[in-house]
């Protein structure tokens, strides 16, 4: 599987960013897709999760009410609509696919569960 992520970019506080993640190549095999962030010098963090169905979704506790995940099947894209971005919300965040069907919040959370990354983008929200 194949992941393009694209939409980072520079936002004042209190703004909305989309980014969106492009998956291609044997999609079959998808069964989760999730976003993650990184700050330099800090852990990967999980941020939200989607079934490749569309149907199920969970977010870190953070981004609750102001990030919301989805799924385009017809495009086979997956969607981060970030509204309300706070400063602390800036990092590089990845988009990541993975093939088990377990849907334990460790395993969902847990970076080690995605075998497919994309390319990270930057989002960079100033105060």
């Amino acid at each position: 599987v194949q992941l393009q992520a694209s939409g980072g970019g520079l936002v004042q506080a209190g703004g909305s960013l989309r980014l969106s993640c492009a998956a291609s190549g044997r999609t079959s095999s998808i069964y989760h897709m999730a976003w993650f962030r990184q700050v330099p010098g800090k852990e990967r963090e999980f941020v939200a999760q989607i079934t490749w169905t569309g149907r199920i979704t969970y977010y870190t506790d953070s981004v609750k009410g102001r990030f919301t995940i989805s799924r385009n099947n017809a495009e086979n894209t997956v969607a981060l609509q970030m509204n309300n971005l706070k400063p602390e919300d800036t990092a590089v965040y990845y988009c990541a696919a993975a093939t088990g069907t377990y849907y334990t919040p460790t395993y969902l959370t847990s970076g080690r569960s995605y075998s497919d990354w994309g390319q990270g983008t930057l989002v960079t929200v100033s105060s």
